[in-house]
């Protein structure tokens, strides 16, 4: 196939179930590309079942970027994802070959196309002494300390979203300013550009690079939830309980650090804290956090205007995104 050399970079998103690793691999199978991991929890290494990494024989078969590049005592952030990504995309160029980004981190896709925000930087001290609030007073008595003085980015998060309350209160008390009233001032100062047609500086210029927006989305939403139920119990059934046991047993890991906050690693871990001897509360929990997860990934999603949808419960939506891509890509 001939791609223009002004092609859109394609970004293939989608909320947790919606079948985007699937359909990346039978692109794969007709298209010359490399996949770019957008996905905050596959970094990490030895977290596999529970972030239903790409196994050995797909990673063969295609090669995969950004993925076991950290080790779970580390922090990874949306701009060393920008730099990774990036150094990913233009090696893949280099060989001939086109980067697909996939994945469900929409914070990292936003990242990529339209810049970082300029937010303070972290606060050691002020994290920590807001992780010991909410273990006294727990994370939904936070979220209705941030929704006192930041309602805007309150409104958009959920009562036990822990790790973007933290954020956000970190935002506030360290500069005075709500999370909202930082990120309004960048977009004010982009001049309201279309995010699907500029990209940050380093990137093939500052707007050189060209975006296109796949976005899996269910045409029912109680069909990806069933989806999310038995992927879940399928993990449980892999092993993710072993999994979970293995990082606790390294004894240099906490439930506080951002990879075992991660949906399904936070659940399985305060289930082997309560020695439950019952499986099925776990199941549930795991369930409702996922669910919880995809609701977000799917209000992200809805506000990106340019993006073109393609139903994940189609039985050809890989054909579907094959289509979009090759009208993209093809002279």
């Amino acid at each position: 196939m001939h791609v223009e050399r002004e092609a859109p970079l394609a970004l293939l998103l989608g909320p947790t179930a919606s079948g985007k690793s699937a359909v990346a691999m039978a692109l794969a199978e007709r298209l010359p590309i490399e996949i770019v991991t957008v996905d905050s929890a596959q970094v990490y290494r030895g977290m596999d079942i529970g972030t239903a990494k790409p196994g050995a024989a797909e990673r063969a078969a295609v090669p995969h970027h950004l993925v076991d590049i950290v080790d779970p005592r580390e922090s990874y952030s949306a701009a060393r994802f920008v730099a990774d990504a990036r150094a990913a995309i233009a090696q893949i160029r280099a060989r001939g070959r086109l980067p697909l980004l996939v994945g469900g981190t929409m914070l990292y896709a936003r990242a990529l196309v339209e810049g970082l925000h300029p937010l303070p930087g972290a606060d050691p001290a002020l994290r920590r002494r807001l992780e010991d609030e909410a273990r006294t007073l727990g994370w939904p008595a936070l979220h209705a300390r941030l929704a006192q003085v930041d309602p805007v980015t309150a409104a958009r998060l959920e009562p036990g979203d822990a790790q973007r309350i933290q954020r956000a209160l970190e935002v506030f008390e360290s500069s005075g300013r709500p999370m909202s009233e930082w990120l309004a001032s960048a977009r004010r100062g982009r001049g309201d550009r279309s995010p699907s047609s500029m990209a940050p500086e380093g990137l093939e210029g500052p707007a050189s690079q060209r975006f296109l927006h796949v976005a899996l989305e269910p045409s029912t939403r109680a069909a990806l939830h069933e989806r999310i139920a038995a992927r879940f119990r399928a993990m449980i059934a892999a092993g993710l309980l072993d999994e979970v046991r293995a990082l606790r047993a390294r004894g240099d890991l906490s439930a506080d650090l951002p990879s075992m906050r991660c949906v399904g690693y936070r659940q399985a871990w305060a289930w082997l804290d309560a020695g439950e001897a019952r499986i099925e509360p776990l199941i549930e929990a795991g369930i409702a956090a996922t669910r919880q997860l995809a609701k977000r990934q799917l209000t992200w999603l809805r506000a990106m205007p340019d993006r073109v949808v393609v139903d994940c419960l189609r039985h050809d939506a890989a054909t579907q995104v094959l289509e979009v891509l090759r009208r993209a890509w093809q002279a």
